[in-house]
């Protein structure tokens, strides 16, 4: 367990974890109840960043996100870091999943690229309320081809809600190394963003 988790019985969040994918009921419960309130931040954190339209609510962010965490039976959970930065990978694809839905019902199922602004690597900008999800989601996936490790903290800071520490605990750098990987996101996203072929 990292020094800088929440106190918690020692290993416990690991134990549950293992006994996650073999469908233990009380395991999951208690679970649940460990890392509510972390997905609840980071759910309305998310949330927070989207179009002020948005239907989705936190609390069916957070199921939809742990139906999809509780359903992984291939995962070696290595601890309460790992768990939130799949957790939010999972937030990622069930907001993608209902952008998607949501445009096809506006647009009939076109899918047209929209400008994919700035504010995305800075989640405090005027403006990170007015995101595009799917224009991100296909920017991540196009900066992850070039280096997935700073698409990886775009999708820590912006879908998982969490700090640079946080986001290098999860993956296992320095803050240092965050830092520059959010920068040359910003750099990346930026020439992408303007129509070029980033490098």
């Amino acid at each position: 367990m990292q020094a800088n988790e929440p106190t918690e019985p020692e290993g416990e969040t690991t134990r549950l974890l293992s006994s996650l994918a073999s469908g233990d009921r009380p395991a999951q419960e208690r679970l649940l109840e460990l890392v509510h309130q972390e997905l609840q931040g980071m759910a309305r954190a998310a949330l927070n960043r989207e179009r002020g339209d948005h239907t989705l609510q936190a609390t069916a962010l957070v199921h939809e996100a742990w139906m999809k965490l509780v359903g992984q039976d291939q995962v070696n959970w290595q601890g309460r870091s790992h768990f939130l930065g799949v957790a939010s990978i999972a937030m990622r694809r069930v907001l993608v999943d209902h952008a998607r839905g949501k445009n096809r019902l506006k647009r009939g199922g076109g899918m047209g690229r929209e400008e994919l602004k700035t504010s995305i690597v800075d989640p405090h900008s005027e403006g990170a309320s007015d995101l595009d999800i799917l224009a991100l989601h296909e920017g991540l996936n196009a900066l992850a081809a070039y280096s997935e490790r700073a698409s990886r903290v775009v999708e820590l800071r912006f879908f998982g809600g969490v700090s640079e520490p946080e986001a290098a605990e999860i993956l296992g750098v320095s803050r240092a190394t965050v830092t520059r990987d959010w920068q040359a996101a910003h750099a990346w996203l930026t020439n992408w963003m303007d129509g070029g072929k980033a490098q």
